[in-house]
């Protein structure tokens, strides 16, 4: 007598891709993923735009007071949404090796600037800032805002956080020194 030998069924047999519900559920997985690293790589991002802006201005600032002592000339500057740029009219010599972006290489025209400097910052051919004045900068995809005081008779530049309501006047006492910088 013959026996018939019958093959046992294997959970291995002839299926061996993924089933549409399991296809599906990888892909909402990865969904939601991707879009975690896009949303905090964007706000990464606007953060590298305020501290190479914030930087930036400062550096401008320094850059113009030294032009002005190593030439024994008075020069000055104005501060536009772009950065650091010559003072119109002619009144007063532009400091040349200072004129620069405030974002040159990652997008400055996503930097918003709003400040109270007078429209001509002032060094004098001795090397003070003859101005003083607070700048808050701010980047659509942070809640960060970044702020510089220059105080006066010295010119001391300090860099913080600002904690002001947005779009309202710069005020000096609410930018807060910051430990990351």
């Amino acid at each position: 007598m013959r026996q018939r030998l019958q093959a046992r069924p294997s959970r291995f047999s002839h299926q061996a891709g993924f089933s549409l519900v399991e296809l599906l559920v990888t892909l909402a997985v990865i969904g939601l993923l991707a879009g975690l690293g896009l949303r905090s790589g964007g706000e990464s991002l606007a953060r590298q735009r305020l501290e190479v802006a914030s930087r930036r201005l400062a550096q401008g600032i320094e850059r113009g007071r030294s032009e002005a002592e190593q030439q024994g000339e008075a020069c000055g500057l104005t501060l536009s949404e772009q950065g650091w740029q010559p003072p119109q009219g002619g009144a007063l010599r532009p400091c040349r090796d200072t004129l620069m972006e405030l974002g040159e290489g990652v997008e400055s025209t996503a930097v918003d600037v709003l400040h109270n400097l007078p429209e001509v910052l002032r060094f004098s051919s001795n090397g003070l800032v003859l101005d003083g004045g607070t700048v808050v900068l701010a980047s659509s995809g942070t809640p960060l805002r970044r702020c510089l005081v220059m105080a006066l008779p010295l010119g001391i530049v300090r860099l913080g956080r600002y904690g002001g309501a947005s779009g309202s006047r710069p005020d000096s006492s609410l930018c807060q020194p910051d430990p990351t910088l």
